[in-house]
């Protein structure tokens, strides 16, 4: 990687903070104006996304760009490869659905929307493109700082109270990320992950200890972002409180956790007397959170409830699967959070839509006369059977679609990935005349319970929301409302179609994971700018 690819590294970070910037010096009347530039700033990350992530997909690389062209571990190092492109590609794919889905009503319901939105990709981003634990912090406050905003967008007395629930946890998680942070420099004396992989080997007795106890803690941390029960108790509520956009983009934000978790225990904790920490936590907690999320999946009478406990359902599944330490199940858990995560988006989002039709006080459009006859009661004519209108009929559609993803039923996306990963584990120890762990029994009798849960309950809402009462009005539905729902269905429909090359692609990022060599000594060994190769390892640069 060299010349301007070098610095698109830093685009997905420049562009949404440049971006947020400007916007505040917007008045909140300039909609339009602001808008513009939100839409822009999206689309051109979105661009840069993609770019970066074909580069990733063209070879075994990484990319490493050298902020202030301070060679590593001494200065801040952002690192794009598979794994960091892909979830590039999955913020900026969800957020421009979830943007131009707010632009209908939902950005002129609150001050700062535009700036908050950006400032959050902007936080998004750089957790998924750092290289070193302390710029991870920094950045994670970014995205939690810009969240709190958006929580609350549109205020309300459901939103206010969420929003200090999910501040008031986020704020311990950010002094229980410094403790940690703190014992890892203590112990290593260094943050840069790639560093720390290195000296790893060579910390014993005590200072090993204190590494450990720091690694537990940020482990803490990253498992109440990622929902893990019992650390999941604000979730529900935060997510069924947020405005459909916001909870649409909040959708990844709980991977967040899961790209941290999965970055450090195969970079840092893959090898060596520490190897395999915390795996038996993320496999049971992972196991607990399934089985949590079903049952309020089961329990939710309320759609956003119902959508939020997926969540959880989702955050369970990667969390188990990820304490298996299997490489061809940790694969299909990529895709699996891909599918869910688009999916989940589409859902928050159609939610609105739905429930719209269900309020007869709020933004309703009565059904034409045509459909139902005379107003006249005195001469109603019998009806034989009456049309439904077509919005009905696509927010019908979309639900189902929705219900076969979450259930993880044939032929979508959300049955490739759960066959994937079924296939991973059952496959393995079959193949291999092993027997198969009792843990991976549960994990598999969990899926498929937690999938007929999803559909019971989507079921259920299905019939009362489109099937049990016709009371003469369907929602005033926009294009610009609609489209979005429709994207994030088509793409979990594309990821449907191409599962080939898609799976091949999460297989060979796992395989990269699993040998942490090639990430060390490319960010160990990268060239500075103006340096030639021939001065050594710490010349500096991107490969």
């Amino acid at each position: 990687m060299s010349g301007w690819q070098q610095h698109l590294i830093i685009a997905p970070i420049v562009i949404p903070l440049i971006a947020g910037a400007l916007l505040l010096f917007f008045d909140e009347r300039q909609r339009v104006v602001k808008a513009m530039i939100s839409v822009v700033s999206s689309l051109a990350l979105a661009a840069v996304a993609i770019n970066l992530f074909r580069l990733a997909n063209g070879g075994d690389f990484e990319g490493v760009y050298l902020l202030g062209n301070w060679p590593a571990p001494f200065g801040i190092v952002l690192v794009v490869d598979r794994l960091s492109a892909l979830m590039l590609v999955l913020a900026s794919i969800l957020a421009i659905p979830a943007l131009v889905f707010a632009l209908a009503r939902w950005h002129a319901a609150g001050a700062h929307f535009h700036s908050l939105f950006q400032f959050l990709l902007m936080g998004l981003n750089g957790a998924f493109l750092t290289g070193d634990l302390f710029n991870l912090f920094v950045f994670f406050e970014v995205m939690l700082a810009a969240s709190y905003g958006l929580l609350m967008h549109g205020s309300g007395p459901m939103r206010v109270k969420a929003g200090l629930h999910y501040i008031a946890v986020n704020l311990a998680a950010a002094l229980c990320f410094l403790i940690g942070v703190s014992a890892i420099y203590g112990s290593a004396g260094t943050l840069n992950m790639a560093d720390l992989a290195m000296r790893i080997g060579e910390i014993e007795g005590e200072r090993r200890m204190l590494l450990e106890a720091g690694a537990a803690i940020l482990g803490v941390v990253f498992l109440i972002k990622a929902g893990m029960w019992p650390l999941n108790f604000w979730l529900p509520g935060a997510y069924s409180a947020a405005a459909a956009p916001v909870a649409g983009i909040f959708a990844i934000m709980s991977k967040v956790g899961i790209y941290v978790i999965l970055r450090l225990s195969l970079l840092v904790f893959g090898q060596g007397d520490s190897a395999g920490l915390g795996l038996n936590v993320l496999l049971y907690g992972g196991m607990a959170t399934i089985a949590f999320g079903t049952i309020g999946v089961l329990a939710s009478q309320a759609l956003g409830r119902l959508a939020s406990y997926s969540v959880l359902v989702s955050s369970g599944t990667l969390l188990a699967v990820l304490g298996l330490s299997n490489g061809e199940v940790t694969a299909g858990a990529l895709f699996y959070m891909v599918s869910s995560t688009l999916t989940i988006g589409a859902f928050f989002m159609l939610i609105e839509l739905v429930e719209r039709g269900q309020d007869a006080g709020a933004s309703v459009l009565a059904v034409t006369m045509e459909a139902y006859g005379d107003a006249d009661e005195e001469e109603q004519e019998v009806e034989v059977g009456v049309t439904m209108p077509g919005t009905i009929a696509v927010l019908g559609i979309c639900f189902a679609a929705c219900g076969i993803l979450l259930s993880g039923l044939p032929p979508l996306s959300g049955f490739v990935a759960k066959f994937a990963m079924l296939t991973g584990m059952i496959g393995t120890g079959a193949a291999a005349d092993q027997p198969i762990p009792a843990s991976v029994w549960w994990i598999v009798a969990l899926l498929i319970l937690s999938g007929l849960a999803a559909l019971i309950s989507m079921t259920r809402a299905g019939i009362r929301t489109f099937w049990a009462s016709m009371e003469g009005t369907v929602p005033r539905v926009l294009v610009m409302e609609m489209a979005p729902v429709m994207l994030l269905i088509a793409l979990t429909l594309t990821l449907t179609i191409k599962a080939g090359p898609a799976m091949h692609y999460m297989e060979e990022t796992v395989r990269n994971l699993q040998q942490p060599g090639t990430y060390i000594d490319a960010v160990i060994n990268a060239r500075r700018a103006g340096v030639a190769e021939a001065s050594g390892p710490d010349g500096g640069g991107g490969i």
